[in-house]
């Protein structure tokens, strides 16, 4: 048989069959054919199919309870048609739904004129008018006037229901959004369904607000204007604000926002539903620190420090003649080994790349983003998980920091995939952490190993039923710092101790926990040390040994973020010269001979990466603050004066430049997918290991091994210039377990004596029943006396006495 003779033969033969989908369910919705997926709600079906029925208790990412009853339509099982709540029927095979049959609309009709009975119908006072679904339900579904003439209920209005929210109780319809966010998203039960009959109202318990890290959720899920925002309230009607889609860098999760402004003033940030990253949900830090970027402690323009110590303001033209000099001084007189760049994880992915180039033009090695608290890169080249991944593991394991305080949003995803379940997964979770966090009563089985030692790691992973369910399918290890006090050899050898334990063949994957926003962008974009000898940590005893003549801060602040706070302070005293770029006088920039002001959030253009290695863009919602300038532009300046020039003239040009020359982010220049990232890039790590090595804590004569981690409200920047975070920091603290009170011999409260071989601090002793006996943990970077003060850079565990005062 001829070649041509098999392709005839190949063309007239019939195509394979395919398989029908077992998932298919086909219905009918007003009269057309539909096809849903098994399990799903009739009303998610009906606006797959672009029919859309009215709802103001229905909300796809929690359980449906059918209580305001406004989505009410006909469906026919077969047995005739009947009005039911679409929120609370599953489709089934030839169902039938009617929409907009007249019953149907005379039943919303009735529903809007009872809950419109009672309501206040302050449209023109109220933050929700012109984005109220009850507003634009009476118009599209209402009967057009009301039956009820009797007096309306009243309440007081508005009662605080916690330091961010207000509730006005009389707008509430009882759709139990608010409470089943609290308990079921959230596991914060702090807000429920008060008194019976018609007094029934939303309420706190008495004495116990709603002291949330995530209360500004239920403002955007309320469905009228009972709960409102205090930072938003009066300031803007919808049809005033521009919006804008972008990522909050607040730390590594990146969830995706709506930044809305009005004026060229921030007035909100929203959350957005993206499937793989924060389901629209937001913590209460990402959602106000907008606040920072309008504080007028803002710099606006260059300053510079004599020799004198004092500080004048200076035009741009003449602040980048002077950091041109600094930079050529220290070329001249040190070479590239005498100059360090520090920071870069608050910068877009445009900017790091920027100042990386600057830095491999002038042969500078010297140079890192994190800050001597983050991860060693033995972590950050394993086989990389996503979050999804993790919420759709047989097993995951935690190892490191409490993810309530330091990554928020990570925690709901992997709370509610242990609680609820995700994509027909629920895994177990295993915990390993230094103290009592958020997971730990959602833990499979937790642990609390002392610091510096893994036995008890080995132990928990040997026992045979934990050993069984790490074979049973894929396993998620999310690693971090979760001890500050303890050197990041401590936190690898943690992960090797649990890497050790899992079967050779598991199908194991790491997410590495970092804390702050594009970490892991500006590692891989350049700003990464090439050796332990160029890191943070290394460039800053450099320059407190007088070897370096100029150190350049990134927007970090290493006084404060630097665990080891005395080797932060002779680094920053022992640099001959010190350029700061950031948006506002830190306790490093003050230090610094010039500090450059730079755009912040909000305020530029570009992208950046989040802890999964995904890439997304950060838009500019705001005209930038006075006269700054975006890093990258100050990058690009310099180089050109310095006689490198990079040929950049946009963010833009940047992005370009980033795709071409960075493997990585090759899938840069194929733009948008549908969640708004550019770039999905779990799974990109291949490295491995080292050989397991359990550190050994000397003994010593302390008698409390310290454990140092952070809170999600600190004395960072963005926090401290948001007025409705500032006051939220808990302040610093020893904190012991009640039972070791009467060992230390004092009461709680009373101020006590913190000693290790670095130095000392004074603290106030709190009983704390979420830390192990014999320890003693710390909040990091806490409005206080400063904990860093105890810490060594160099030690593998930090021991302390606590000494009462004399």
């Amino acid at each position: 048989m001829t070649d041509t003779a098999t392709e005839a033969n190949a063309d007239d033969a019939p195509p394979p069959e395919v398989a029908p989908d077992p998932n298919a369910v086909a219905i009918t919705v007003n009269g057309r054919a539909v096809t849903a997926r098994k399990g799903d709600l009739v009303i998610a079906a009906a606006e797959a199919a672009g029919e859309y029925i009215p709802r103001f208790c229905y909300h796809p990412r929690m359980s449906s309870v059918g209580m305001c009853r406004q989505c009410l339509v006909e469906i026919d099982t077969g047995r005739g048609p009947a009005l039911q709540p679409s929120c609370m029927i599953t489709v089934a095979p030839d169902m039938a739904v009617t929409t907009d049959s007249p019953i149907a609309l005379r039943a919303q009709e009735g529903i809007l004129e009872l809950l419109l009975a009672n309501h206040p119908l302050d449209c023109p006072v109220c933050d929700k008018g012109g984005e109220c679904p009850l507003q634009d339900q009476a118009y599209s579904h209402g009967p057009g006037e009301s039956r009820f003439v009797e007096q309306k209920r009243h309440y007081e209005k508005p009662i605080p229901i916690s330091d961010h929210i207000l509730l006005d109780r009389e707008r509430c319809i009882l759709c139990d959004r608010c409470t089943r966010f609290a308990d079921e998203v959230a596991g914060d039960k702090l807000i429920h369904f008060i008194d019976r009959g018609n007094a029934t109202q939303v309420n706190t318990f008495p004495d116990e607000p709603f002291a949330s890290y995530y209360s500004g959720n239920i403002s955007q899920i309320c469905p009228v204007g009972a709960l409102t925002a205090k930072p938003y309230r009066f300031k803007a009607r919808p049809w005033d604000l521009q919006e804008v889609t972008s990522t909050c860098t607040g730390c590594s999760v990146g969830c995706r926002i709506s930044v809305h402004s009005s004026r060229d003033e921030l007035l909100r940030v929203q959350g957005v539903d993206v499937e793989s990253v924060n389901h629209g949900w937001l913590c209460d830090r990402g959602r106000f620190s907008f606040q920072h970027v309008d504080n007028p402690a803002r710099l606006a323009t260059p300053v510079v420090r004599g020799a004198d110590g004092a500080t004048s303001e200076l035009p741009w033209n003449s602040a980048l003649g002077i950091a041109q000099e600094l930079f050529e001084h220290a070329l001249d007189v040190g070479g590239a080994r005498s100059i360090g760049i520090i920071g870069g994880a608050r910068l877009t992915n445009e900017s790091a790349y920027a100042w990386a180039q600057l830095a491999d033009a002038l042969g500078i090695e010297r140079r890192d983003a994190q800050l001597g608290d983050g991860l060693p890169p033995e972590l950050l080249n394993l086989p990389r998980a996503t979050i999804n991944d993790a919420a759709s593991a047989a097993t995951v394991i935690v190892v490191g920091p409490d993810l309530k305080e330091e990554l928020a949003v990570l925690y709901l995803r992997l709370r509610g995939a242990v609680v609820n379940g995700y994509q027909g997964h629920r895994p177990k979770l295993i915990e390993v952490a230094p103290k009592h966090t958020g997971l730990t009563k959602y833990a499979w089985r937790s642990v609390q190993p002392r610091p510096g030692t893994v036995a008890d790691i080995a132990d928990l992973l040997a026992d045979d039923a934990v050993a069984a369910q790490l074979a049973s399918g894929p396993v998620v290890v999310v690693a971090g710092r979760g001890n500050l006090a303890a050197s990041d050899g401590a936190a690898l050898a943690a992960v090797q101790a649990v890497l050790a334990a899992l079967p050779a063949e598991s199908d194991v994957k790491v997410l590495p926990a970092l804390r702050r926003g594009n970490v892991v962008g500006a590692l891989q974009l350049g700003l990464a040390p090439a050796t332990p000898e160029q890191s943070t940590l290394a460039t800053l005893q450099a320059a407190a040994d007088g070897k370096l003549e100029l150190l350049v801060l990134l927007g970090a602040d290493p006084l404060s973020d630097c665990p080891d706070g005395d080797l932060a302070w002779r680094g920053l005293t022992g640099a001959r010269r010190v350029i700061a770029l950031d948006t506002f006088l830190t306790a490093s920039s003050k230090q610094a001979d010039l500090v450059l002001p730079v755009a912040g959030f909000a305020e530029q253009a570009g992208t950046t990466t989040n802890l999964e290695g995904r890439v997304t863009t950060v838009a500019a919602a705001v005209t930038a603050h006075a006269t700054v300038r975006p890093d990258w532009m100050i990058a690009a300046d310099l180089a050109e004066r310095l006689g490198h020039p990079l040929g950049y003239r946009s963010a833009a040009d940047i992005t370009v430049a980033i795709a071409a020359a960075v493997p990585a982010y090759a899938a840069l220049a194929g733009g948008l997918d549908d969640e708004g990232a550019l770039a999905v890039r779990g799974d990109v790590g291949r490295g491995t290991l080292p050989e397991p090595t359990a550190p050994v804590a000397a003994p010593n004569s302390y008698d409390y091994r310290l454990v140092v981690s952070r809170k999600l409200y600190d004395k960072a920047v963005s926090t401290q210039m948001s007025p409705a975070l500032a006051a939220l920091p808990i302040g610093a603290g020893a904190h012991v377990h009640p039972l070791d009170l009467d060992k230390v011999g004092v009461a709680a409260g009373t101020d006590v004596n913190v000693v290790s071989s670095e130095g000392s601090v004074v603290l106030p002793l709190v009983a704390d029943p979420s830390v192990p006996r014999g320890v003693l943990w710390a909040p990091f970077n806490q409005p206080g006396n400063d904990i860093a003060a105890v810490l060594s850079n160099t030690a593998l565990v930090t021991d302390v006495r606590i000494e009462r005062l004399a």
